[in-house]
């Protein structure tokens, strides 16, 4: 095959999706008759590849290496990312029909997501992101999942630099939006609070350039008002906040949210839900919203929210046969950080114990950040374990602190009968230690 063979046209390839519409970039898992698409990476080449991929079940492999296309059974693209994520947006364009919400954020876009999916998917098909395929890579291989059904699509997108929002918008083209807060992460890449807040308004200035449908506003998130200003939007917040049209607040926390819910003219919702995490309340107001704004009525969304179980080490309660923990240790920035402090301050259980991870990507502002949390511990020093290097740095006496989770992993079998937290970032890895607790 040679450079007149490379297929450039985009419904040429929408054809071949069409006969092999499951799209795979893992040739460890290869769906018989499914598409292969040879990306690459800082430390590997796809079109290496692509021949096992075709051996382990799939029909055809997309690559962007003239040499490895030998046979019939390759398509050569200029560039195979360029051509997964050009794939994905015409397909998102054959399905006028669907309704399509993008989500953004700082923190709780996951848990967001999937309140939002539980609550929809009661009354129509719902298509979403699974885990947490939010970028360039997960965004298409989502979009390709959608289904021309008259239903929803709801597609998560994060980031770490600028642009990358405003580039997923336009790969999602979404009907409506949702960025759940503004808060304190990845600051090494976006510069500032302020990069950060440009960089998650771009979900909004995308709704707003090409005139959509509008979005769904958390009036009580701070900064996120102001963002939206001009934008049609169904506004919600907890209990008093100004241009509100739905209210909630929390009944109790302790452990897991119990929450009430109105609209004006109509009588409070109260739900209890198995979520960890008064902070919760605003991803499970989203929902609501979500939910009324497309008529799901009152008990099918209080059903749906009561059911919903978080996963993924997402403000789960985990009791073991010697300890309680509160697991959160998927992410962490200063504000779900924060968030999750003071929620642990809310809940009354004796025994109370902090495990805590660093937070990374936080750039010059690190160090400032890590000693906000220790300074604030300051009373319960003795019951506080730190792990990673940046809490070293300001660890104050009387604080143990390690320098990888691997150091603390003997000394968790002398612990009993604790309320632990556990929160930190994702690279920490103390999402392991449920299991030894």
């Amino acid at each position: 095959m040679n450079q007149r063979n490379i297929m450039t046209d985009i419904e040429s390839l929408y054809e071949v999706f069409r006969k092999h519409p499951v799209v795979t970039t893992d040739s460890r898992r290869c769906p018989r008759g499914s598409m292969f698409f040879a990306l690459k990476g800082e430390n590997f080449d796809g079109n290496l590849f692509a021949a096992k991929a075709l051996e382990q079940g799939c029909a055809v492999a997309v690559v962007d290496d003239s040499r490895v296309a030998v046979d019939k059974r390759y398509i050569l693209v200029p560039d195979v990312l360029q051509a997964l994520q050009r794939l994905a947006h015409y397909h998102r364009e054959q399905m006028p029909s669907k309704m399509i919400i993008q989500i953004t954020g700082t923190n709780g876009k996951t848990t967001t997501k999937e309140l939002i999916a539980a609550v929809l998917s009661r009354m129509a098909p719902v298509q979403f992101t699974q885990g947490n395929l939010n970028n360039h890579i997960g965004v298409p291989l989502t979009l390709l999942t959608l289904e021309d059904d008259g239903g929803f699509g709801i597609i998560e997108t994060g980031a770490n630099h600028p642009g990358e929002i405003a580039r997923l918008s336009e790969l999602v083209d979404p009907d409506m939006g949702i960025i759940t807060n503004v808060g304190k992460a990845h600051l090494a890449g976006f510069g500032s609070y302020e990069g950060v807040k440009k960089a998650k308004g771009e979900l909004y200035d995308y709704i707003r350039i090409h005139n959509k449908i509008g979005i769904f506003l958390n009036v009580s998130a701070p900064d996120l008002p102001e963002m939206a200003e001009g934008l049609g939007a169904v506004r919600y917040g907890l209990t008093g906040a100004k241009d509100a049209e739905i209210w909630g607040e929390v009944v109790e926390c302790n452990p897991f949210v119990k929450f009430r819910y109105r609209q004006e003219h109509n009588q409070w919702q109260v739900v209890q839900t198995r979520l960890i995490g008064s902070y919760n309340i605003h991803n499970l107001m989203t929902a609501v919203a979500v939910g009324m704004q497309f008529g799901v009525p009152f008990p099918v969304i209080n059903d749906a929210l009561a059911e919903y179980a978080p996963h993924n080490n997402r403000s789960e309660f985990v009791r073991t046969r010697r300890n309680s923990l509160v697991v959160d240790a998927y992410n962490a920035n200063p504000s779900s950080m924060a968030e999750a402090l003071n929620n642990f301050d809310r809940i009354q259980a004796d025994n109370k114990m902090w495990i805590l991870g660093e937070m990374r990507e936080l750039g010059v502002d690190s160090e400032a950040e890590h000693r906000k949390v220790v300074e604030r511990l300051a009373a319960n020093a003795s019951h506080v374990w730190l792990v990673g290097e940046e809490f070293k740095k300001v660890a104050p006496t009387g604080m143990r602190c390690f320098g990888e989770v691997e150091e603390l992993k003997p000394l968790l079998a002398d612990l009993h009968e604790q309320f632990i937290l556990i929160k930190g970032s994702n690279g920490t890895k103390l999402y392991q230690l449920s299991s030894l607790l």
